[in-house]
């Protein structure tokens, strides 16, 4: 990935872009069925915020950095299979400043990755 100051010289659209991307390939290094979760989730996401107001890009751009450095430690340099665990428990405190918007999406999220892995989702990046 480019230096510190390289990223700082580039445009908001490459940076956004450039997390995007990030994000993408991070989510190479996970098991099938969190992948396919994974991308449909980013890529909705990013296209909900592309009319973000300044503030809320801000907080967005924040919170998914926060995500790709966390993912890039806890899927270490070999893979999942190294790692410990993934993912991270929400505090009640990041819960309470969540809109009912987010919320949702969060129930909706639980929902799908407590599903059962069909075999048609095992076929998605054949």
């Amino acid at each position: 990935m480019a230096g510190v100051s390289s990223v700082r010289e580039l445009s908001h659209l490459q940076r956004v872009r450039l997390l995007y991307k990030t994000c993408l390939k991070l989510h190479r290094g996970l098991p099938m069925h969190l992948r396919a979760i994974g991308d449909t989730y980013v890529r909705d996401e990013f296209k909900r915020h592309k009319e973000a107001n300044q503030e809320q890009t801000q907080v967005f751009m924040e919170a998914w950095s926060k995500y790709a450095l966390q993912l890039t430690r806890q899927i270490g340099l070999k893979g999942p299979q190294t790692s410990k665990t993934l993912g991270d428990s929400l505090r009640v405190e990041d819960l309470d400043q969540f809109s009912g918007e987010q919320l949702a999406q969060l129930f909706e999220l639980y929902q799908e990755t407590s599903k059962p892995m069909t075999p048609t989702d095992s076929s998605v990046f054949k």
